[in-house]
């Protein structure tokens, strides 16, 4: 018994090998693909070259004397012809009790800040979200975002003023009560406290920005299912605007994590003074004494890269174990 083959097959498969190669000829290559896609969209990058630039120039750029972290280095040699000393500063740095300190207190005040100044800016958005009068609910915004706007010497300047044991009005308010003066800003225990209090009340009305744009975009037919249901204004935010925006929480906690060790640098130098040193002084106003004031250019590179390659850590491992568990992740 023989089985006479379909002389069809063939000729369909020889038709469609023939298709494939006739696409694959007429396929533009990527070089194509990307010039023709940058002449349509050459306004957008136009637009984009100024940023570009500044990233190129003033992050990028700078990236090349991270080799100074690895050298014994000389201003009059340069960093090219500096001799390497590989791992001897980072030995240097973790056998020095400044930098240990300066980490610890570093990781102190970014934790407290974390606890009790990245819920503030949720709060405020959610409150604002619940102010039915409009003249009432700008006037607050914009008392709340001015501090944002006033420059951090100005800010250091009234928070010195008002803990100020002569005339500070927390020292008057304290004496009304039979307290005597207490030198706040340089007892070293009242130090965290002040920083993190005057951060969130500088910091926390801008950021509920973003939270507050979040809540503008959930629909408002939630809100009209929920009315029809009964429910309270307690519950639709319960219930509704905190899922809503659930997913924008959970990237600016990443964010915010990426910034741990980034503590506000300015502020610090202003408040801060010998005698709080013991819990005032952190990494980036360690690198500070050590690279300007002290000339010691290769260990301040040093922690500041150690500073760097930490925060990479954390942002990379935050941003893992939120995509794994909420789904939600800056990449």
């Amino acid at each position: 018994m023989t089985t006479e083959l379909d002389p069809t097959v063939g000729q369909t498969e020889e038709l469609v090998l023939e298709a494939r190669e006739a696409q694959r000829v007429r396929r533009p290559s990527r070089i194509t693909r990307v010039g023709d896609h940058l002449k349509r969209e050459w306004q957008l990058y136009v637009m984009l070259l100024p940023t570009i630039l500044w990233l190129a120039i003033f992050l990028y750029k700078p990236m090349y004397g991270l080799q100074i972290a690895f050298k014994d280095y000389s201003i009059f040699r340069g960093v090219a012809n500096s001799p390497w000393i590989g791992l001897e500063h980072f030995q240097t740095l973790f056998g020095n009790d400044q930098f240990l300190r300066a980490l610890k207190n570093t990781i102190i005040i970014s934790f407290y800040g974390l606890i009790f100044g990245f819920p503030m800016p949720i709060l405020l958005a959610l409150m604002f979200n619940e102010i039915l009068k409009q003249w009432f609910k700008k006037t607050a915004q914009t008392i709340v975002y001015l501090p944002h706007f006033v420059s951090s010497v100005i800010i250091a300047g009234i928070v010195i003023t008002a803990f100020s044991p002569s005339a500070g009005i927390v020292n008057t308010f304290l004496g009304w009560f039979g307290v005597e003066p207490i030198y706040f800003l340089t007892k070293p225990e009242w130090f965290r406290p002040i920083f993190v209090g005057t951060g969130i009340w500088q910091e926390a009305g801008f950021q509920s920005i973003v939270y507050l744009a979040a809540i503008a975009g959930v629909s408002p037919t939630l809100y009209e299912s929920a009315v029809v249901d009964g429910a309270s204004r307690w519950q639709m935010m319960w219930k509704i605007t905190l899922p809503s925006i659930l997913p924008t929480i959970i990237i600016m906690l990443i964010i915010r994590i990426g910034n741990m060790l980034e503590v506000s640098f300015e502020m610090i130098i202003l408040l801060y003074q010998p005698a709080t040193y013991e819990t005032a002084d952190v990494v980036n106003t360690f690198i500070y004494r050590q690279g300007i004031q002290g000339g010691q250019y290769d260990l301040a590179a040093a922690a500041g890269l150690f500073n760097a390659v930490v925060a990479f850590v954390l942002v990379m491992t935050a941003n893992a174990i939120s995509k794994r568990y909420s789904r939600t992740s800056l990449w």
